[in-house]
């Protein structure tokens, strides 16, 4: 099926004129290895429930165990080493609202495990290291994000979490990342220019504290119709974040919102009522946005999170 029937039929499922499973609204979420992905989509899951979303990372559809990829020439980055035809053909599935059937890949200890049966629900989340590397796999989406952390910080993330919860010790950890940069380059970056939203969380100028808060910058291409952030954020907000008109990558203008890491929870509320208030649902923002653990709160986490939450309940509502 070409990327123009599964947008066809996508449109067709959700119009109400047939029979047949209602289509979920489809959101992609990619990035390098311990880009944060997973954080992104725990905390929508979290805000709105498990019973409402359907959270996906095609990492699953990894071709060979952790032994077997020692004799290979190549890294899980690289799409050969995955099965993306099979991923392809699922996401369309998803996209129609069908049942598949995921293959599983276990993190921890590198093992194939057995597949798994997974139900699309009224909203699915498809995070991981390849989700927009074709056209075919872009167009089941309505929207779609690429988190674009600085090296440095994805480094530290993937160290600390490759050692504390996947058993590598960090030596290793820095030689797989030496021998998988080519392939980022190659496989992983490029699907930045794919993305309706670019995300980007830092640290403030200056600071090198590894445990700071970290700042946020979204691009927000027009690609999707966005929130009317230049009529929702006043000099009120300014302490807290701002939107100024930028210059992305290949220096087409885009919209550039910066929410500062010491942003006010007060300030803050105000923002995410105003971004919900346009979308006019019946339901409150939620609470838990931006939750890093249950004693930590990040406000650019949040806002964030919040944005891709309105565009999600905007797809479904057509």
């Amino acid at each position: 099926m070409g990327s123009r029937s599964v947008s066809i039929q996508r449109a067709w499922r959700g119009n109400g004129e047939s029979e047949g499973p209602h289509r979920p609204i489809m959101l992609a979420i990619a990035g390098d290895s311990a880009a944060g992905k997973t954080t992104i989509t725990r905390g929508l899951v979290d805000a709105l429930g498990s019973d409402r979303i359907t959270s996906i990372c095609v990492d699953d559809y990894h071709r060979y165990d952790r032994e077997e990829r020692k004799t290979k020439t190549f890294t899980p980055l690289h799409p050969d080493c995955n099965y993306v035809e099979i991923m392809e053909q699922h996401l369309q599935l998803l996209a129609l609202g069908h049942p598949i059937l995921k293959p599983v890949y276990n993190h921890k200890d590198g093992t194939l495990g057995r597949p798994l049966l997974v139900e699309p629900r009224e909203f699915v989340i498809i995070e991981g290291l390849l989700p927009l590397h074709s056209k075919l796999a872009r167009a089941c989406f309505d929207a779609t994000v690429y988190l674009d952390p600085p090296e440095p910080i994805r480094y530290e993330w993937k160290i600390k979490r490759d050692t504390t919860k996947r058993g590598y010790d960090p030596e290793t950890v820095k030689e797989e990342l030496a021998r998988r940069e080519p392939e980022s380059a190659a496989f992983i970056r490029p699907q930045r220019s794919q993305a309706d939203i670019v995300m980007r969380f830092d640290r403030p100028d200056g600071n090198t504290d590894p445990d700071a808060t970290l700042s946020a910058t979204l691009l927000l291409r027009p690609t999707i119709a966005h929130p009317d952030l230049a009529n929702i954020l006043t000099d009120d907000h300014h302490p807290a974040m701002h939107l100024k008109l930028s210059r992305d990558e290949d220096g087409k203008p885009v919209d550039a919102l910066h929410i500062h890491a010491d942003a006010e929870r007060e300030i803050t509320r105000d923002v995410e009522q105003a971004i919900w208030k346009e979308l006019g649902v019946d339901e409150n923002v939620p609470e838990s946005l931006g939750t890093i653990d249950p004693t930590t709160r990040s406000e650019p986490l949040a806002i964030s999170q919040l944005i891709l939450l309105y565009h999600l309940f905007q797809a479904r509502m057509g």
